[in-house]
């Protein structure tokens, strides 16, 4: 299994093709409850762990509904996993205040912070997966581009995306190519990573090149273009309205904390 099939970028767009209940709500509501999402995910302190477990449920919805397969989107955090890990993997080491006891054992705060960094990395890129899945790029820059972000923002997000496509193409190609050369002596050695990593940015450069007089040739003006324009319905609105006020409840009263109390007897 290679670099190119983890990352499976086309899949993204042919998940947004699909006809849900989700995938035929206007992009903008979607928008707009997804950075509600975040900014409600993302306002929590940093030793919070247990009051965000009750987010999951705006993903996890959006893929049950939009049948959207769990696994496509597990593939895509795992590539992403490492970059979340250095954010806060030294925090044991430099945060050893204690915030809690467990048992026999004391919880600095630099593990309940590390935790808290990666449910919120979780949370966070499976919801904006998610989003893409449910929507595809080109409606979704479409929607934003309605709500009143710049053109420049929308035009530069789509053309990042579709690049994705260009660089994911070339190193599957070139990595193919490596492992054939090594007549099956096993992964590729670290002395040949750095000229891969430069061929790989002149060849990305330069078929991208290619992909941008394509589009000239086909008019691209440097606008986003969708067939004809939707109406906000009753239902785009009543999901906005719902998702907002879990989020402001989520974000008031520890859910998951009250459950727990709920279930063992000790908020009675």
């Amino acid at each position: 299994m290679g670099f190119g099939h983890d990352a499976d970028v086309g899949r993204m767009d042919e998940l947004g093709r699909l006809d849900s209940p989700v995938h035929r709500l206007d992009a903008r509501v979607k928008a707009l409850s997804t950075i509600a999402f975040l900014v409600t995910v993302m306002s929590f302190p940093k030793y919070e762990v247990s009051a965000l477990l009750p987010f999951v449920l705006y993903p996890v919805t959006l893929m049950a509904v939009g049948g959207i397969p769990p696994s496509c989107l597990f593939r895509k955090l795992l590539v992403a996993a490492p970059f979340a890990l250095a954010v806060g993997i030294f925090n044991p080491l430099l945060d050893r205040q204690s915030v809690a006891i467990l048992g026999a054992h004391t919880l600095s705060g630099g593990w309940l912070s590390l935790a808290s960094i990666a449910v919120r990395f979780i949370l966070t890129v499976s919801t904006a997966l998610t989003l893409v899945a449910c929507t595809g790029i080109h409606r979704l820059c479409a929607g934003l581009e309605q709500l009143g972000a710049p053109q420049v923002f929308t035009i530069q997000l789509e053309l990042l995306y579709r690049y994705l496509f260009v660089i994911v193409g070339e190193g599957a190609r070139m990595r193919r190519a490596a492992e054939l050369r090594s007549a099956g002596r096993g992964a590729l050695r670290l002395r040949t990573v750095g000229p891969l990593v430069g061929n790989l940015l002149l060849r990305a450069m330069d078929r991208a090149q290619r992909v941008y007089q394509a589009m000239n040739a086909r008019g691209f003006d440097g606008r986003v273009r969708v067939l004809g324009t939707t109406a906000l319905r009753a239902g785009d609105l009543a999901f906005l309205a719902g998702w907002i006020a879990f989020f402001a409840v989520a974000r008031s009263v520890n859910i998951a904390r009250g459950l727990g109390a709920f279930v063992t007897g000790n908020g009675l």
